[in-house]
This record gives C-alpha cells, sequence and structure tokens, in this order.
C-alpha cells in the first residue's frame, strides 16, 4: 500500500514538472518563469495545501526534465521513493545519476543511505568512473538486467574508513581489530552484497603457516574477497604474498559455481603508475588507499575527479597506440 503510495505521488510530481515545462514555461529555461512559478506555487498551496512551494515545484520540473521518458516512470517509482529521486535530481551528469539509481535499487539503499554515498563521492570512487562511457552503461545494464555486478563496480579507490576512530599511531592488529568493532558500517562501506567469513584465515603451504587479514565473499560477484591491511605505502612484494593467498583459495576453497577469488590490498598510500606496472588487474589484486580522518566533500571530489581525468587520457592514448 505504502509502495503503491508512492509511486503514485512521484508519478504526480512528474506530471505536474510535465505541465510547468510544456504548458506553463513552454519549453523556456526554469529560471526565466520564476514569477510565473512562484504565482502557480501561491495558487496550488491555496487549493491543495502544504507541499507545493515555490522550491518544491522546481524539484518537480528538474525531476520531469531528467526523467522525462515516462516508460520508464513506473518501474523506478515502483522502487525509488521521491525522497530519493529528490536526492538524485541534484546531480547534474547523467552518468553518475545512471549510476545511483542503479546501485541504489540493486542494494536497497535507504534516503539516508544514497545521501551518504553521493556525499562521499562513491561513483568517483569506483573503478568504474574512469572507464568509457560506453563500458560504464554495459556494466550498469548488466547489474541491473542480469544481477551481475563487475569488479569495476565493486572496487573503490580511496575507502572511507573514517568512522574507525583511529588515533594517530596504530598498529596493522588495530587497524584490523577497528574494522571488526565496526564491522556493520564496514561492510556498508564496502557493499551491501559483502558477507564477512573470517580474519586471519591460516593457511598452510609447504608446513609454513600464512595469514590473510580479512576474508570475505561478494553474492552476486559469486567470488571470495582477501582484504590485505598496511600500514604503510604499496610495496611490489605484495603482490607476490596476496598472489599466494588467491591461488591457495582457488585451487582449496572456491565452490562449484564460483569465480576465482580476487583480493584488494588496502595501504595508506599507493603509486598508480606501480601498479599499473604489475599489471595487479590481470591477477585479479586491486590497490587502494584507505583514509581514516574525514576529508571535506570538496577536496575529495577535486582529488578524484583529476585523477579520473588522468585514467581517461591514458585510456585514449593506449587505444591510439
Amino acid at each position: 500500500m505504502i509502495i503503491k503510495v508512492n509511486s503514485e505521488m512521484t508519478i504526480l510530481y512528474w506530471n505536474i514538472g510535465k505541465e510547468i515545462k510544456e504548458n506553463i514555461l513552454n519549453y523556456e529555461k526554469a529560471e526565466y518563469g520564476g514569477a510565473v512559478i512562484e504565482n502557480l506555487s501561491k495558487r496550488l498551496t491555496i487549493n491543495y495545501g502544504r507541499g507545493y512551494s515555490k522550491r518544491n515545484l522546481f524539484k518537480m520540473l528538474k525531476f520531469y526534465e531528467y526523467f522525462s521518458d515516462f516508460e520508464i516512470l513506473p518501474t523506478l517509482s515502483a522502487k525509488l521513493s521521491w525522497s530519493h529521486f529528490v536526492e538524485i535530481i541534484q546531480i547534474e551528469d547523467e552518468i553518475k545519476r545512471k549510476f545511483y539509481i542503479t546501485m541504489c535499487i540493486n542494494e536497497n539503499w535507504s534516503v539516508r543511505t544514497l545521501r551518504e554515498r553521493i556525499s562521499s563521492a562513491l561513483f568517483e570512487r569506483t573503478v568504474i568512473s574512469k572507464m568509457p562511457e560506453k563500458t560504464i552503461i554495459n556494466d550498469l545494464q548488466l547489474l541491473d538486467k542480469e544481477n551481475k555486478m563487475t569488479t569495476d563496480l565493486f572496487f573503490r579507490d580511496p575507502y572511507i574508513l573514517d568512522f574507525l576512530d583511529l588515533k594517530d599511531t596504530y598498529s596493522e592488529k588495530d587497524l584490523e581489530n577497528a574494522i571488526i568493532s565496526e564491522l556493520e558500517r564496514f561492510l556498508l562501506e564496502m557493499g551491501n552484497d559483502f558477507a564477512f567469513l573470517g580474519r586471519q584465515k591460516r593457511i598452510t603451504i609447504d608446513g609454513e603457516d600464512y595469514y590473510m587479514d580479512l576474508l570475505f565473499y561478494h553474492r552476486k560477484m559469486k567470488r571470495l574477497v582477501v582484504i590485505e591491511l598496511k600500514l604503510d605505502k604499496f610495496k611490489p612484494e605484495y603482490k607476490g604474498q596476496v598472489e599466494l593467498y588467491l591461488k591457495w583459495l582457488d585451487k582449496y576453497e572456491k565452490a562449484e559455481g564460483e569465480e576465482s577469488p580476487i583480493a584488494i590490498i588496502l595501504c595508506a598510500s599507493k603509486n598508480d603508475m606501480m601498479a599499473e606496472l604489475l599489471e595487479l588487474g590481470n591477477s585479479g589484486i586491486h590497490v587502494a588507499q584507505y583514509l581514516t580522518e574525514y576529508v571535506p566533500k570538496e577536496q575529495l571530489e577535486q582529488k578524484l575527479f583529476d585523477s579520473i581525468e588522468r585514467a581517461k587520457i591514458q585510456l585514449e592514448q593506449r587505444a591510439n597506440l
């Protein structure tokens, strides 16, 4: 019942936005019709009560402009509330909107979670944001239509772990303990399909014991995921260590129907060129920085934007070789 009411309300607001755009503004830009919309707001408020402020009418107008194809509206409005759309229409870039809509539906985010994901620049932190637009759309469609997630949608950099409340000096064991202590929030940062399996998993090779820091399972990707924690900058030898874990898991732990295990090496810092030269992606290994302190949104977004632009330039250069 609640879903039906929500859907009907969303469609009503879409129709109001359509009416404003087509018959009141005559397809002119919204800023040219401020006075007209203000008068409309007063009339609607008198006749129908609260909810039709000038600000809300502008939201309805933008909603119609961004989602002008009515055919997709019933499906979206059945899965997302008007409050979800209010957050989404603040995003000007169409690809980013598609990303957040797909992820929101796929992981069943609340409005609060959606707001937090946007605020933490989740799209810019995923590997997919550095890919060509066609690749992004294909991966989103794969998730939307076939419920299959690619590693590019899953892997992020950096990971925001400011909720761990770590002091200035801490060890790898402190970092691991903090993650276990705040496991629920850590899983939210990693994604809803992430399931915790264990810590310090021991494997024995030629009589010598090795220990994986954290072991998880991703349900949609159907893969085991190793997370290795490092307090320093990424070093080439970390690749060999984690490759050993992945080969062991692939041989002894991978269940029938599962994909090969993957790994994330979380480091205090990293060198993108080194990671590229080591061809870590071919090994199923992703290296990412983790942040244990709050970073202002504007500063984080600018840093990520620069990183995305560099990555796209490199992709173009490779394509032209």
